[in-house]
């Protein structure tokens, strides 16, 4: 117990093993103090048999979440003691039902005293605990199959590493980094084409002198992402938001996310009323994140890119 104090919630697959395998243990102690010949390992399969009848093996591995393999071998076990067979009798030979011998609903009937008595001692310690687990294991499992742990983790991982990410305005020295990072992302995808360079080329005089906005994600002081918000000249939006690029070697710490709402913050302060962007739909991640932003699916623009396939808005005075 001292190495889990140490350890604290790291080791909690390792507990919960050192627990089933206390558990496990008494459980084999309980079928010798009954005289019952059972391994704890087969109760499961036993007990779906017993209270369903005839099953496929395919049918109990599904009822009791284990894999076809590790059942198929439980009820070779159990054939061996006499307490299950396969249905001879069943017509299509493919379904391979398997179902309890005599000897095998005899010993459901006497598992059934058993059975009432670990439930009464289990009882006992629910009482005497302070915590029910019975009701915390089914609560686990449903928030699990929810997000798995390892969801969790990850989005743990990228708030933490967020936090090392600096929105910073865009400034002379970051015009490489500018036109390197959408060259990089741009050049993944699809092709440069002559829209891109106008932008690239000369940010300042294409983005900035026309009342736009630039901004670079720093992470550790270097530059790994950029996005724009350029002024349009439209009856229908303000502006534009266009040339996020994140780095494919830095990916995973919200950074787009961090970008997007940098962008939407400064339309906001420049007292825009819509933005506009256009899109692929081949790019899931960036879809996912516009969505996410609060951007919807519009119809019906024209756009100067090959690329594009999808033009989206996002309407500021409902955020």
């Amino acid at each position: 117990m001292e190495l889990f104090k140490k350890t604290g919630k790291m080791a909690l697959g390792s507990r919960l093993r050192l627990l089933t395998s206390k558990v496990t243990d008494d459980a084999a102690r309980i079928y010798e103090l009954y005289q019952m010949e059972f391994a704890p390992k087969w109760f499961p399969a036993f007990f779906v048999l017993a209270e369903d009848g005839e099953k496929t093996i395919t049918e109990i591995a599904g009822e009791i979440g284990h894999s076809q393999p590790s059942v198929s071998k439980i009820i070779q076990e159990m054939t061996l003691a006499g307490l299950v067979q396969e249905n001879r009798e069943c017509v299509d030979k493919r379904r391979n039902l398997v179902e309890l011998t005599p000897k095998g609903i005899e010993f459901a009937k006497e598992l059934k005293v058993q059975c009432a008595d670990v439930d009464a001692a289990i009882d006992s310690v629910i009482l005497e605990a302070r915590h029910n687990l019975w009701e915390a294991i089914e609560e686990w499992e449903f928030l699990l199959d929810q997000k798995s742990l390892c969801r969790r983790v990850q989005e743990q991982k990228k708030r933490r590493e967020s936090k090392d990410v600096q929105i910073v305005p865009y400034e002379d020295k970051y015009q490489s980094a500018f036109r390197a990072l959408n060259e990089e992302w741009i050049s993944t995808y699809f092709k440069m084409e002559a829209a891109d360079y106008k932008a690239l080329d000369d940010p300042k005089a294409y983005i900035l002198d026309k009342s736009g906005k630039i901004f670079v994600a720093l992470y550790q002081d270097e530059p790994v992402g950029v996005c724009a918000l350029i002024k349009m000249n439209d009856p229908d939006y303000d502006y534009e938001l266009a040339k996020m690029a994140v780095s494919p070697k830095i990916q995973g710490k919200s950074i787009g996310w961090l970008l997007g709402q940098a962008i939407v913050n400064a339309a906001k302060e420049l007292g825009a009323s819509k933005i506009y962007l256009e899109s692929n739909t081949s790019l899931k991640p960036a879809i996912n994140l516009y969505q996410k932003l609060g951007f919807k699916k519009v119809v019906g623009r024209s756009t100067p890119y090959e690329r594009c396939n999808i033009q989206m808005e996002l309407d500021l005075n409902s955020l």
